[in-house]
C-alpha cells in the first residue's frame, strides 16, 4: 500500500490531471505535494515555463536549495519540460501544469511567482510591438494570482515591463489584493549587463562590480548610474557614452546577433534566477538584501520607477532614493521619465479602458 502511494505521489508530480481528477485526488496531491526526501524551503511557480526564458529559468530554479516545490505552468509543452527537469537530483519537487484550466492549481499556495510568459522580441520589433499580445497574457495570469496566491511575491519579466507592471497592479487593485511591495518588475538583466560591460572597461571580474541601474527596462528608460559604480572609479565622457548606450541597447545586441532566431533568453534566465534567489533570501529573513527593481515608487513623480530596493519578508520593504547624480545622469533621467510616463499610462489604460 505504501509503495502504491509513493508511486501515485510521484506520478502526480509529473502528470497534470484534468479538473475532475484534481478534485478526486486532492487529498493525495496536496498532502503529499513533497516527495520523500524533499527539502524544506519555499514554493515557487514559473508561468511560461516552456518558453525560451522559462526553460533555462526552470532548470536554474530547480538547482536553488531555497526552493522546495517548483510548479511549471505553460499553455504548451509543460509536461515535457517538467519530466526533463524532474530528473535533476536536487531537493525541489517539480510538478507540471498545462493550459489555463490548470492555472489555479499551479498557483495555489505559492510563495513566489515568476512570470516570463509572453512572446519574445524579433528583429525590428520594439518593446511596444509586444504590448498587445503580452498585455493580455499578463492580465490573465495576474487574475489567477489574485485568486489563488494573493500574498505571493510576484517577479514580472514579461515585456514591456514598463507597461506590464502597471497592468498587474491594476488587476490586483480590481481584485482588492494589491500590495505594492510584492509586485516587482525584474530589471536585473540591465544590472547584470552593466556589471559585465563596466568590468570589461575596467579590467575587473564582473562579480566585483556593482552598477546601480534605475528608471525602467527599455531603451533610454534604462539609466546606469556610472558615477555610483562600486568599486569607485571614473570614466571619460566617451566611456560614459559608450557604456550607457551599450547597456541600453543590450537586448537589441542579442536580437541582432541571433539573426531572427531569438532574443536574450539565457542571460535573462540567469538574471531572473539571481533576482528570485534574492527575493527568497529576503523571505527567509536575511538582512541587507538590496537589488534594483521596477516597483511602485515615490522616488520621482512617476507611480513606478526602478531603483534599489531592500528585499525582505514583505517584498520590497524599502525603496531607496537615487543619490547624487552627475550632469550626464540628470539629463538621462529627464529623457527616461518622459518615455516611462507614456509606457506606464499605456499599461494602466489597458485595464481601465
Amino acid at each position: 500500500m505504501e509503495a502504491n502511494h509513493r508511486i501515485a505521489r510521484i506520478s502526480a508530480h509529473l502528470h497534470p490531471t484534468n479538473p475532475q481528477m484534481e478534485r478526486e485526488q486532492s487529498v493525495l496531491r496536496r498532502e503529499g505535494c513533497r516527495a520523500k526526501g524533499g527539502a524544506p524551503g519555499f514554493k515557487v511557480a514559473i508561468l511560461g515555463a516552456a518558453g525560451g526564458i522559462g526553460q533555462p529559468l526552470a532548470m536554474l530554479m530547480k538547482m536553488n536549495p531555497l526552493v522546495s516545490v517548483l510548479h511549471l505552468y505553460d499553455v504548451v509543452n509543460s509536461p515535457g519540460v517538467t519530466a526533463d527537469i524532474s530528473h535533476m537530483d536536487t531537493g525541489a519537487v517539480v510538478r507540471g501544469f498545462l493550459g489555463q484550466q490548470q492555472l489555479e492549481s499551479a498557483l495555489t499556495g505559492m510563495d513566489l511567482v515568476v512570470i516570463p510568459a509572453g512572446v519574445p522580441r524579433k528583429p525590428g520589433m520594439t518593446r511596444d510591438d509586444l504590448f498587445n499580445i503580452n498585455a493580455g497574457i499578463v492580465k490573465t495570469l495576474c487574475e489567477g494570482i489574485a485568486k489563488c496566491c494573493p500574498n505571493a511575491i510576484v517577479n514580472l519579466i514579461s515585456n514591456p515591463v514598463n507597461s506590464t507592471v502597471p497592468i498587474a497592479a491594476e488587476v490586483f487593485k480590481k481584485a482588492g489584493t494589491y500590495d505594492p511591495k510584492k509586485l516587482l518588475g525584474v530589471t536585473m538583466l540591465d544590472v547584470v549587463r552593466a556589471n559585465t560591460f563596466v568590468a570589461e572597461v575596467l579590467g575587473l571580474d564582473p562579480r566585483e562590480v556593482d552598477v546601480p541601474v534605475v528608471g525602467g527596462h527599455a531603451g533610454v528608460t534604462i539609466l546606469p548610474l556610472l558615477s555610483q559604480v562600486k568599486p569607485p572609479c571614473s570614466f571619460t565622457p566617451e566611456e560614459t557614452e559608450y557604456l550607457t548606450k551599450r547597456i541600453q541597447d543590450g537586448g537589441t545586441e542579442v536580437v541582432q546577433a541571433k539573426a531572427g532566431t531569438g532574443s536574450a533568453t539565457l542571460s535573462m534566465a540567469y538574471a531572473a534566477v539571481k533576482f528570485a534567489d534574492r527575493c527568497l533570501r529576503g523571505l527567509r529573513g536575511d538582512a541587507g538584501i538590496v537589488e534594483c527593481a521596477f516597483v511602485a515608487s515615490q522616488v520621482t513623480e512617476l507611480p513606478f520607477f526602478a531603483s534599489k530596493v531592500k528585499l525582505g519578508r514583505g517584498g520590497a520593504e524599502e525603496v531607496h532614493q537615487l543619490g547624487p547624480l552627475n550632469e550626464y545622469e540628470r539629463a538621462g533621467l529627464e529623457k527616461a521619465k518622459k518615455e516611462l510616463e507614456a509606457s506606464i499610462q499605456k499599461g494602466v489604460s489597458f485595464i481601465r479602458k
